[in-house]
Parts: structure tokens; sequence; C-alpha cells
């Protein structure tokens, strides 16, 4: 087990006997056939910027020749569960994790197989990665919106799942919303921050609840474009215009912002994938210093489109 100090190749081996397999590195070891394929663990591969990821690192790694076996746990329970058996031993040649929320105890068990591990979205001790800065995406987005004269800002979050699933872009893009909003004087109106579950109809409630409220904003940021999509969808059917009487911006470069004309941050999902492609493909090669590599930070920038706009002179 390489680059591990002894401390934590000491928790490594007791997490795995906890997770109720044994790590042995004969065992370990690639069987005849294994040593070309690259597990990609996903937690969610129906949406979209985990199967835009995904497709990013299957078309790079099929072009190196190796072949691509997906697991998609879809919840907390079937991550646990995917841990204590853990099919990888023996089967596979590199792994790829997307945005997994993962325990120490995970990460552990990750380490315990020794095999090269490269981590997209989020970041594993001792392991590769390559994502963009969330907070500063969200902040550049914020800033958009206060850049147009908006101080009545509402934020849309989403919902975990689960509680045991949540992911921390979620909480860096409220950071950097929140940071942007500080460092303008505008102090953060809890009733102008709404959440919902994921997806086009969990941005549509949460877009229902700030159109229920006190106060209304003038303009919206929404954690991820679909949630964006769905608060668009909202504002339309209440009557009100967009971005006239209320701006919107997201974060993706969800494929449908461009049909919709929404203003979002672009994070490059494919990209994000091939990279990461790439830098597993130079740990299995065993480049020099590709195990030690610090985090790669991916640029984001700001889509300007047709849902935002300066505030209405008659607006406050």
């Amino acid at each position: 087990m390489t680059n591990v100090s002894p401390d934590t190749r000491d928790r490594v081996l007791a997490a795995a006997r906890d997770l109720s397999y044994a790590v042995h590195s004969a065992e370990l070891r690639p069987v005849p056939g294994a040593r070309r394929s690259v597990a990609v663990i996903v937690p969610f591969v129906n949406r979209w910027f985990f199967s835009t990821v995904t497709a990013g690192a299957a078309s790079w790694l099929r072009e190196q020749g190796y072949d691509v076996i997906l697991y998609h746990l879809g919840s907390a329970d079937e991550r646990d569960r995917f841990f204590h058996r853990m099919p990888l031993a023996r089967r596979v040649a590199g792994i790829l994790t997307l945005s997994m929320p993962l325990t120490e105890e995970h990460t552990l068990a990750l380490r315990a197989l020794d095999v090269p591990l490269v981590s997209v979205g989020s970041t594993i001790p001792g392991a590769p990665s390559v994502g963009i800065d969330d907070a500063a995406a969200a902040q550049g987005a914020v800033n958009h919106l206060i850049h147009l004269k908006h101080k009545r800002i509402g934020l849309i979050t989403s919902e975990p799942d689960d509680a045991r699933f949540a992911f921390a872009s979620s909480s860096e893009r409220r950071r950097g919303a929140e940071r942007a909003l500080s460092a303008a004087d505008i102090p953060l109106d809890e009733e102008l921050v709404a959440s919902g579950p994921h997806g086009i109809e969990g941005g549509a409630m949460a877009m229902a609840r700030l159109l229920g409220g006190r106060v209304l904003p003038t303009a919206v940021f929404a954690e991820y474009d679909e949630l964006a999509i769905g608060a668009l969808w909202t504002l339309r059917r209440a009557g009100l215009r967009v971005p006239e009487d209320m701006s919107v911006v997201g974060i993706d470069d969800h494929e449908m912002a461009p049909v919709l004309d929404l203003t979002t941050v672009s994070q490059g999902a494919e990209v994000q994938g091939s990279k990461a492609a790439q830098l597993l493909i130079r740990v299995l090669e065993s480049e020099p210093g590709s195990t030690s590599a610090p985090p790669v930070v991916l640029p984001s920038r700001l889509v300007l489109r047709g849902t935002t706009s300066p505030l209405a002179q008659t607006g406050s």
C-alpha cells in the first residue's frame, strides 16, 4: 500500500475488517482480464451532472482501451450495502468516484483496496481529485445579480434525499452566495431562502414558497440549473415576467439552459469527467508525482443569457 503512513494503514485495515472483508495484497491483485477495467461509482446516474461527467470519463477511458464498470448507488442505504460487500476487490484496475458522500469508514475502505483512485466533485485524502470551486461559482452568480442592482436576492437550495447522503457542493454554494451578499453589505434574509427536493419540480416548489412569502425577491439564485428551470416554470405560471419582474440565475449550464435562455455558471461537467479519467490513467501508468498531485480545480464561467437584467427603476 503506497503513500500511506503506518497509522493510516492501520486505520485502513481496521476499516476493512469492520466492513466484513479481509484485505490481503494477494487477494486484491486484479484477476486476469480485470487490469483493463475501471469502476465508476455514481450516486445518481439519472441526474444530468453525474451522467454528463460519466460520459466524459467513459469516452476517454474507452479511447485508452479500458472497459468501464458503472456502479449506481442511489441512496445512503445502497451505498452502505455496496461498501459492506465491496464488489470491486480483484475486479478493477482503478476507481473513479463522482461526488460521492462518503464517511471516513467508506473512504478508508476504498484506500484499503490499494488500487488507483480519483474523485470528481469531492476530495478523498491521499487521492487526486478534479472539480470546480463551488463557493466561487455561487459567489460569481450572486455578484452578477448584485451588479445588476438587485438587493432582495432569493436563494433556492436543494434538500438532500437523505441527511446521510448530502453533497458537499450544496453547502459550498450556499457559503459562496452568502459571501457575495456579505461583501456587498446585503444582509441575508432567511425569508428569501427556500429549498426543494432535487430536480425541476423541487425548484418549482421552492419558487412557489418564495412567491407566498411576506417579501418578494427581485432576483433568485438557484443552487443548480434544474432548480432554476423549476423556478422559471413557477414564475411563468404565476404570470410574472422573466427577467422584467424577476431575474433568475443558476449553476451548471445544463443542456436545457440555452433552450430556456437561462443565465448560469458553466462548470464544464464533461470536461471534469475527461480530466479525471486522464488523471486516473496517469496514476495507472505510474507517472511520477501523479498520486500526490494537488486537487485540479477547473475554471467556471458566467454565461449571460436572457433571464437576468438590471433591477427595474420601479423596483426597490
